[in-house]
């Protein structure tokens, strides 16, 4: 028990809907707009200290819950359980640090509010426990905002023994096969930033994005925005390419990874890697592919800097052995990575690599940075196409994170306006110049956002509750 621990004493929940310039295809799946689930939580802590915080995240349907189910239908669930959620956390007197807090609600409470949603949904199919985490991860990461703002500290200068109750010994084990131990260590003792506040970034050539300028057809909007990839690199001098593949169509996902590697080389971009959306059910199928390209075009082999999430991302039920794909290229774990339990169970089965990700919630992703960095495996912070505030923790965590190679980072690829009062403050972070993007403007308290200033008009709260007049 600290003086700087919090509890909540307001909130209120918004949506705010984005369409998108140019169609993501995703699996199965296009995306053409999504909801953004916006929240303002308030916090107190045990010196009667007050401020608020804020988080925020796309909820993307066709990542978190793949269906033959109805868009809308998946969407408006997920709405509701944003509202559920928020309904709850009105109720919930816990107090300690916002780290502490994440990781209690989502052992404790969580997973009663999924069975407690799907038991009365009267939908066909559950809603997924990925859903349900995304759901979360904005009251999640506003209240580790909130932490710091209240207690009037950045956010990650408060991951240590100064300001937590406990260290990682509380919620991490090591794998029984490693010399590592957690008693005495904090989150902050795996950090690794650079020297300046700027990373490499990541660009997502999706399955339906054009390539080449001879694909256009005369009829694009001009707003002042490239349509193929050419122009992309050109642009903003590009050196990581991200290529979504079907993991279905072995002769299209080949023929994409060449077509695409062939315009990387020619303009200079150093790094690839391929991402097949869990469509993958056998390993041969991406060994093939991988030896392939090693065998007719090694130069674009030896571009892939490693592999993302080819196979099924419930790793529990699809217990694949998948060294042979880590023999040749760095597999990384990306809608697997749940939580450490689950990289775990992955590096048993052969993965080497975990893909962070700020939507599955800032706890969360620290205590999966921890145990994987702690194990020797390699790390990235992935996209979930975030614009506005959502960009900005999910960037600093890839500064802190060490990663193998910058962040990826593509909502300016697919809805580029829709982060324009974010922009005005900072410009760096939703435009990418010579292949980076840069946050020397993000300061302050918590994540350092300084809403304030944007001055966005939001819609309508969804949900609203204040426990104290005070604020």
């Amino acid at each position: 028990m600290k003086s700087y621990d919090i509890s909540i004493k307001g909130l209120t929940l918004h949506f705010l809907p984005v369409k998108t310039r140019v169609p993501l295809k995703f699996g199965a799946e296009v995306l053409t707009n999504v909801t953004c689930a916006r929240v303002c939580i308030v916090t107190e802590n045990r010196r009667g200290e007050c401020s608020d915080g804020w988080g925020e995240t796309p909820l993307s349907v066709q990542w978190v819950w793949p269906s033959s189910l109805g868009y809308e239908v998946r969407e408006q669930a997920l709405q509701k359980m944003c509202e559920l959620i928020a309904n709850d956390l009105s109720q919930w007197k816990e107090q300690g640090h916002a780290f502490e807090l994440g990781y209690k609600f989502q052992k404790e409470r969580l997973p009663g509010l999924v069975d407690s949603f799907n038991a009365g949904s009267g939908l066909p199919e559950p809603l997924p426990y990925l859903a349900a985490l995304v759901c979360f991860s904005l009251f999640d990461i506003a209240l580790h905002d909130a932490y710091g703002r209240t207690n009037r500290v950045p956010v990650y200068e408060t991951y240590n023994r100064r300001y937590m109750n406990a260290d990682l010994s509380a919620y991490l084990q090591p794998a029984e096969d490693a010399i590592v131990r957690f008693d005495g260590f904090y989150p902050e003792h795996f950090f690794q930033k650079p020297p300046q506040k700027e990373l490499l970034a990541w660009h997502l050539v999706g399955g339906k994005d054009l390539l080449h300028r001879h694909e256009l057809t005369g009829e694009e909007k001009v707003d002042g925005y490239p349509y193929t990839l050419e122009d992309w690199i050109e642009r903003d001098g590009l050196q990581c390419l991200k290529i979504k593949l079907t993991g279905s169509d072995s002769a299209w996902d080949y023929n994409r990874l060449v077509e695409v590697g062939g315009i990387a080389l020619s303009r200079n971009v150093v790094w690839l890697t391929a991402d097949f959306n869990c469509q993958v059910t056998d390993s041969a199928y991406v060994n093939d592919i991988l030896d392939r390209l090693m065998n007719e075009h090694p130069d674009i082999y030896k571009a892939i800097l490693y592999i993302e999430q080819p196979f099924p991302y419930d790793l529990e039920a699809n217990r694949l052995d998948v060294r042979s794909v880590s023999a040749r290229k760095p597999l990384f774990m990306d809608e697997s990575a749940h939580d450490w339990e689950l990289i775990k169970l992955g590096r048993e089965l052969g993965w080497t690599g975990v893909a962070l990700k700020t939507c599955k919630t800032q706890t969360g992703a620290l205590l999966s940075l921890c145990w994987a960095k702690a194990h020797g495996m390699t790390l990235m912070v992935q996209d979930l196409t975030n614009p506005m505030l959502a960009q900005i923790p999910h960037v600093l965590l890839a500064y802190h994170a060490g990663t193998i190679m910058g962040v990826e980072t593509n909502g300016m690829q697919f809805y580029p306006e829709a982060s324009s009062y974010e922009a005005l403050v900072h410009p760096g972070l939703y435009r990418r110049q010579q292949g980076k993007v840069r946050f020397d403007t993000v300061q302050g308290y918590g994540f350092g956002y300084r809403v304030e200033e944007m001055q966005r008009p939001l819609p309508e709260p969804a949900v609203h509750f204040m426990l104290s007049e005070r604020w």
